[in-house]
């Protein structure tokens, strides 16, 4: 441990991936706060701390089965001229899931769900299984950035320290994130849409059609600099009512 941990470049690897890990378990996050968003408000920092528990031991899980996760990337079936891999499958199915996930969670949002009667009340999910989901798309997000992590370090020891590490700021972050998107229903939106790019991403993928990452940050980035603008506009527009509104009284 110590040996490993003495070495610069073993230093400099620990800290990319950290970095790798926090960067690509945003969109795991949001995805989180939404689900987690589900559950009676009792119910939601529990859901979210035992979601960010699957996800921290599934990613562990995957990195102690490397061996196995680099026979996935071999092609089992052709369709089509197209050699598809267990990999290929799995971020196919998680793309679909994906996508079905973040409709249905739109579809809940815009006919206004929370105002249902008691009929759709009894809808609500259960703790496990709001646990279950972010722990099964856990896996999917994980995929490539185990990949990735495989790639850049021979030490199960370095790739571990930076999962507990990305893990820990997500831990940190999850409530605060989830508070804000709960108080901002656009912001809800917008992430859910997100979801729906990541999704198209991921069958994108499956299908050997790969888009960059970059042009999916630059898309998400650009949102949300145009969503920060609306709020930044919204909230000067209600100062200057409460100013008006002050004065006239």
């Amino acid at each position: 441990m110590l040996e490993i941990l003495s070495s610069p470049e073993n230093w400099a690897s620990l800290l990319t991936l950290t970095i790798l890990e926090i960067v690509l378990g945003v969109d795991n996050l949001i995805f989180l706060s939404i689900l987690a968003s589900r559950l009676p408000a009792e119910k939601r920092r529990t859901g979210r701390r035992l979601g960010l528990a699957a996800a921290l031991l599934t990613r562990l899980g995957l990195l102690a089965s490397i061996a196995w996760i680099v026979t996935l990337n071999q092609p089992v079936f052709t369709v089509a001229d197209l050699a598809i891999s267990w990999r290929d499958v799995i971020l196919f199915v998680g793309g679909l899931f994906l996508i079905a996930k973040a409709t249905l969670e739109i579809h809940h949002s815009v006919e206004g769900g929370e105002e249902a009667g008691p009929k759709e009340s009894s809808k609500v999910p259960g703790l496990w299984s709001v646990v279950a989901q972010i722990g099964i798309i856990d896996i999917i997000f994980s995929l490539d950035t185990v990949m990735t992590a495989v790639g850049m370090s021979d030490h199960f020891t370095i790739m571990a320290i930076a999962v507990l590490a990305a893990v820990g700021v997500m831990m940190f972050a999850a409530e605060p994130l989830s508070r804000f998107v709960d108080a901002h229903p656009t912001v809800k939106m917008l992430a859910l849409s997100f979801l729906i790019l990541i999704g198209v991403s991921l069958i994108a993928d499956a299908l050997h059609f790969h888009i960059p990452k970059a042009y999916l940050y630059f898309a998400v980035a650009f949102s949300i600099g145009v969503e920060s603008l609306n709020l930044w506009a919204m909230k000067r527009l209600s100062a200057r009512r409460a100013a008006t509104k002050q004065a006239v009284e």
